[in-house]
């Protein structure tokens, strides 16, 4: 993101697209899906699609709803559309913990007291 906002350095979409990659290809599921973004704003919708489903497959919220939008528009099938959503939700059923059910509660409870 430094080399597409040019923050502390000078503004390189290469650069930016590579870092991208790496991210994306290290799991990295926002990455991923500005990959999407990326593909799509260069009319590459099928590649979009794909980078799409793999951020929601790593449960990215984001990407679900961008995948719901091109269900609507026709560019994603109904059956892809619904694998995606399942293992979105198997994604983000996995992540849940008490751990990370307590660390939210205490977050609300700092955030609340901080405005």
């Amino acid at each position: 993101l430094w080399y597409q906002g040019g923050r502390g350095v000078e503004k390189d979409k290469k650069k930016e697209l590579y870092h991208m990659e790496e991210a994306a290809i290290a799991g990295h599921p926002y990455a991923r899906h500005n990959l999407g973004c990326n593909e799509w704003d260069n009319g590459k919708y099928e590649r979009a699609v794909k980078h799409f489903i793999i951020a929601a497959n790593l449960g990215f919220d984001v990407s679900i709803k961008a995948l719901k939008e091109c269900y609507t528009k026709g560019n994603v099938s109904k059956e892809e559309f619904a694998a995606a959503l399942r293992a979105y939700q198997a994604a983000v059923d996995a992540a849940k913990s008490p751990q990370r059910e307590e660390a939210a509660k205490f977050d609300a409870i700092v955030r609340s007291k901080c405005r």
